[in-house]
């Protein structure tokens, strides 16, 4: 039997596992020095309530090759082809930890047919492109014409967003302290967006949150292709205001097939803080790879 599986680094809402049956394996995370698994152990509402006091001590870290060898073996020891969508390359050591896993497995069972796949993506960027496979499967893709289609996703997919407050960017590391401070007394916020390799860079800053959400919505305007056929994707960090405010200015500008709503989890979450707001969307599409 042929099986998508993927990581909690999707942030693939609820109703997508549960009407696929999805295996979502957990992303780790640590918090106070205790450890709990994204999605199983810990849900998203818990995790912004200890998040929102910045004097907690919380950290992630990516699946370590023992987690994945666990979650690998039963598939290779009922003999099925198992195709494994993984968090971006360029932002967590995902990819390899699974490779290594796989590595392991295939010493007891070597024909076990397992293809990973880095997805250069991340929230719900990375969980759009799962989302498409299962829906490509569900309509009878085989296994080559998935893992073409997962190829053609990775490379046009386009991430842009934005965070509310600048503390956690400077608490993790990803912005100075002297330059994070200044920003937050400015009231600037950044723009951000995932590149072609899969790692965070800044596009622009802007002065004021309803600017920063406008200028998510001028990004997909002017790199988006044929948005009346497409699936998209808005997330945000438990913040109703600002997914409010986005998805409004989004839903103005441009008319999807689709648009799906998820909430940022711990893997993500721990480094942007509760105000993050991200849209997801591709920049070319191809008719033989797009689900019906």
């Amino acid at each position: 039997m042929l099986k998508i599986i993927t990581d909690s680094a999707t942030d693939m809402p609820k109703e997508i596992i549960d009407r696929f049956q999805l295996h979502v394996i957990p992303t780790p995370v640590v918090i106070d020095d205790v450890d709990y698994l994204d999605g199983e152990t810990i849900n998203t509402g818990e995790f912004y309530t200890i998040l929102d006091d910045v004097n907690r001590d919380i950290k992630t870290y990516h699946i370590n090759p023992d987690m994945f060898e666990k979650a690998f073996r039963p598939y290779a020891q009922r003999n099925d082809s198992v195709l494994y969508l993984c968090f971006s390359t360029g932002i967590a050591g995902t990819y390899n930890a699974a490779n290594l896993a796989k590595q392991a497995v295939l010493e007891d069972y070597p024909d076990f047919d397992l293809t990973i796949i880095d997805s250069k993506s991340a929230s719900i960027g990375f969980g759009i492109i799962v989302y498409k496979l299962l829906l490509l499967q569900e309509q009878g893709a085989d296994k080559e014409k998935l893992i073409r289609a997962a190829n053609f996703y990775v490379s046009h997919v386009r991430h842009v967003f934005t965070v509310r407050t600048l503390k956690y960017l400077i608490k993790g590391g990803r912005l100075s302290k002297f330059k994070g401070t200044a920003g937050e007394l400015l009231d600037m916020k950044p723009v951000l967006i995932v590149d072609k390799e899969g790692r965070l860079q800044v596009l622009k800053t802007v002065r004021g949150h309803k600017k920063s959400l406008k200028a998510l919505v001028d990004y997909v305007q002017e790199n988006i292709a044929a948005p009346a056929g497409q699936i998209m994707g808005i997330c945000h960090g438990e913040d109703p205001e600002s997914l409010s405010l986005a998805k409004t200015a989004l839903l103005d500008a441009v008319a999807p097939k689709q648009l799906v709503e998820a909430a940022v989890g711990c893997a993500i979450g721990a480094h942007t803080g509760r105000g993050i707001v991200g849209i997801v969307f591709f920049d070319e599409t191809d008719t033989e790879l797009e689900p019906d």
